[in-house]
């Protein structure tokens, strides 16, 4: 027998529970990535903790829970009932054990499974525990999953409550760094669902006394609303909406047991069917559920007894039941929306009016771009035949049960040369390249029908599947790859105004990015370094001594393609495109695209900053 196909004993092994993890993360807390993202490991590492402290005070124990990162050190400290001291050990590093699975303890719990503050031990280099009750306390310790101090009860004067501190490994994360934007963003939403809690991070409060009602006001300016939020409250329901004046498609934040199920789920369905089954009911008009829902900004919280979640990082609801006696999720979110939506409306008449216009108005759009519309799928499903803009990957967002879904990535990219390097040194499983001819048409102030009419922007948006929403989002990463320089500047404030103008919730959520690439390589025959800065490349220097040979990196075409994998694979540095909540979309464009020339001159001269000259000689 061969020794490719010899099977014994010797070949099974058991893992144990931290093994298991740090050889397996993503099936514990999805994709790793480098901090870029807000669904990278770090942030999951982060709410795994802070879902302990949510969940005790969702019990009624302890009303403020401090966070503080710091050189990559994460603290999170609440004041709730502190976890019971001869179990501490137990707790972050026995799978299956935990307080949550006693429902007498912990209802409509998040972190029902007893894996995540074990999957953050696991993949932490340094992890620290305390527990304070009765004036006791106690500490445990670990690297790595390993215990290195299991320190005795003892008498302690401090507050009840737990303190975790960890520091994620750098062995599973490489070169990672924190975005306070995404920490502050998960933040928000637990605020937002937890009235009346206060979170401070790294000294500064947050805190909501209207819930849901605020979250929206923080994702659309009030000029930019049709009529004032809808606030509608019951028992373990929460809705909010709007609809917007400028924006095309629509916007819904679900969350369940105060999870942010950012994929939706069964109850984010059951809301979208509710608000347009409401709306027909009340004007008594068989309106397009698409008329209805367009421009919609909402946000739906409910909550469920033992709630099952599509995967662990529970991004997606599966559950089809409430819990208990109560109905179904569709029955229970359908009964409250009806009568509640329906009170609101008859009780605010020029809400209904506002609402019922700006349907209309959906309805004329609609039937304007029917036409337009049919011929503009049939070229992209003619072009997608035999297209070479669009080089497609294997795995999509879409596929639920694929590890490598959140990997998924598509880079536009501008010519050629650069397509082509990155298309040969891509990962055809999950990255995507997209080709554009040369700069894109400035679609600001522009109607939706350019978006069908211009055949570059109609195959961009087929090949993201996003023409009725970003639901069936093809992939989880849009990066914008061009040129560092002035045409490659211009190119990527184009794209942006399209994201902006057409699909913002894009950006909202978090998928659109720059790709980060080299100025300059500094080699010599032992070694390579890629530097993305002058500082960088003046460190390189000092490293090599001597006289390295030094590269100036003018454009992507001119990296060859086996240089290229090292800038797209694990080592890949992206920069998110972020919304700045003080400017609305509609200011930012004009300010950017429109036509006041002498507002931006000024602004650019104000701002404008000298930088020394990249290529001086060594």
């Amino acid at each position: 027998m061969s020794e490719q196909t010899k099977y014994t004993e010797d070949n099974i092994r058991s893992l144990d529970w931290k093994e298991h993890i740090r050889m397996r993360p993503g099936m514990y807390i999805g994709k790793l990535g480098d901090g870029s993202s807000a669904d990278d490991g770090i942030y999951i590492l982060i709410k795994e903790v802070i879902d302990n402290s949510i969940d005790e005070y969702v019990m009624g124990a302890g009303k403020t829970i401090e966070i503080s990162v710091k050189d990559k050190v994460v603290t999170v400290r609440d004041y709730g009932r502190g976890i019971p001291l001869g179990k501490v050990v137990d707790v972050v590093s026995k799978m299956n054990t935990g307080g949550k699975y006693d429902s007498r303890a912990f209802k409509k719990s998040v972190g029902l499974n007893g894996v995540g503050t074990k999957a953050v031990n696991a993949l932490s280099s340094h992890f620290k525990v305390q527990s304070v009750r009765d004036n006791k306390s106690k500490i445990a310790e670990f690297e790595q999953g390993n215990l290195t101090l299991d320190d005795k009860i003892q008498d302690s004067s401090l507050r009840k409550g737990t303190k975790v501190s960890f520091t994620p490994d750098e062995i599973i994360f490489n070169n990672y760094k924190y975005r306070n934007e995404y920490i502050i963003k998960m933040i928000k939403n637990y605020v937002y669902l937890n009235t009346g809690l206060t979170i401070l991070f790294n000294g500064e409060k947050y805190y909501s006394e209207n819930g849901l009602k605020d979250l929206l006001e923080e994702n659309i300016a009030e000029e930019d609303m049709v009529y004032p939020i809808i606030h509608l409250q019951g028992d373990d329901i929460e809705i909010a909406l709007t609809h917007s004046k400028s924006q095309y498609s629509e916007e819904f934040h679900s969350f369940v047991n105060g999870q942010h199920t950012t994929q939706g789920g069964t109850h984010q369905n059951a809301f979208r069917e509710a608000v347009v089954k409401t709306v027909r009911d009340f004007f008594g008009k068989n309106y397009e559920a698409s008329d209805v829902r367009k421009s919609v900004v909402s946000a739906i919280s409910v909550k469920v007894m033992e709630p099952v979640f599509e995967s662990q990082t529970k991004t997606k609801l599966g559950s089809t039941e409430m819990g208990g006696k109560l109905p179904t999720v569709r029955t229970f979110i359908l009964d409250f929306v009806k009568r509640n939506l329906d009170n609101y409306l008859h009780k605010n008449p020029a809400t209904a009016e506002q609402m019922q216009k700006k349907i209309l108005q959906a309805e004329r759009e609609r039937k304007d771009l029917s036409g337009i519309r049919k011929l503009a799928r049939d070229r992209a499903k003619k072009a997608n035949l035999h297209n070479k803009k669009l080089r497609d990957c294997r795995v999509h967002l879409g596929d639920m049960k694929k590890d490598n879904r959140l990997d998924s990535t598509l880079f536009i990219t501008e010519g050629d040369s650069a397509s082509g390097s990155i298309t040969k040194s891509r990962n055809v499983n999950t990255q995507a390249v997209f080709s554009l001819r040369g700069k894109p048409l400035n679609s600001f102030g522009m109607s939706k029908k350019i978006v069908y009419e211009n055949e570059e922007f109609n195959l961009l948006q087929a090949a993201l599947n996003i023409e009725d929403g970003i639901e069936n989002l093809r992939y989880n990463n849009i990066v914008i790859a061009t040129d560092a320089d002035v045409d490659g500047m211009h190119i990527r404030l184009l794209l942006i105004t399209f994201f902006l103008q057409f699909f913002p919730e894009l950006i909202k959520e978090g998928h659109l990015f720059i790709l980060d690439t080299p100025l300059f390589r500094v080699r010599d025959k032992k070694e390579t370094f890629y530097c993305y800065s002058e500082t960088e490349k003046q460190n390189a220097i000092k490293k090599l001594r001597g006289k390295p040979e030094m590269t100036r990196f003018k454009g992507l075409g001119e990296i060859s393609p086996d240089e290229f994998a090292n800038f797209i694979g694990d080592s890949i540095r992206l920069d998110p495109v972020m919304l700045d909540k003080e400017m609305s979309i509609e200011q930012l464009l004009t300010f950017y695209m429109g036509k006041n020339t002498p507002d931006r001159q000024k602004f650019i001269i104000n701002n404008l900053k000298v930088e020394l000259d990249l290529v001086e000689e060594v």
